[in-house]
């Protein structure tokens, strides 16, 4: 889904829609998002965005992100997915901003590889309705109530996504 999507801007605070907007306008592209922006389970200010960049060029698209958003190169790691049998490379980063209250996992890959992965995110969008209720609590758990740890947040929610999406995920 792109960020021009009428249901997704609803959602997204003024600064959101002012970063996703010049970022779209830097990178000259389109900006996929994806992840809870796209369910029930999305918590205003504190889930973060995850979005995809798709290139014919990798090296370029992450030395213009790391101008424009003052990264270094070694942020950005070098992930591998496998996708109904299909190796996937791409990269990944955080992107946090305190003050205007942003935080973005920028996902980046080949174009070639736009319509797999496209497809395999929108499998996330539809969970089954426990795994999303499940998912809600886990991050009210974390973020409103503060009794689960990072490490185990991350864990309970990639175990309940995963599992139905039948996609492997190696970070390097």
């Amino acid at each position: 889904m792109n960020i021009n999507d009428i249901n997704i801007q609803k959602r997204l605070s003024e600064n959101q829609k002012e970063f996703l907007n010049s970022l779209s306008n830097y990178i000259d592209d389109e900006i996929y998002l994806y992840g809870s922006i796209r369910r029930i389970d999305y918590i205003p200010d504190k889930s973060d965005l995850d979005l995809d960049l798709f290139t014919d060029n990798e090296n370029s698209l992450i030395y213009k992100l790391c101008n424009l958003l003052h990264l270094k190169k070694n942020d950005f790691k070098k992930v591998i997915y496998k996708i109904d049998n299909q190796i996937i490379y791409g990269y990944k980063t955080k992107y946090e901003n305190i003050e205007s209250k942003l935080s973005i996992e920028i996902s980046i890959y080949n174009q070639k590889d736009r319509e797999i992965i496209i497809k395999q995110h929108g499998k996330a969008d539809q969970l089954p309705y426990i795994i999303l209720f499940l998912l809600y609590i886990v991050k009210l758990c974390y973020y409103k109530l503060g009794i689960l740890s990072n490490e185990l947040y991350s864990k309970i929610k990639n175990y309940l996504i995963h599992m139905t999406t039948e996609c492997n995920f190696i970070l390097l």
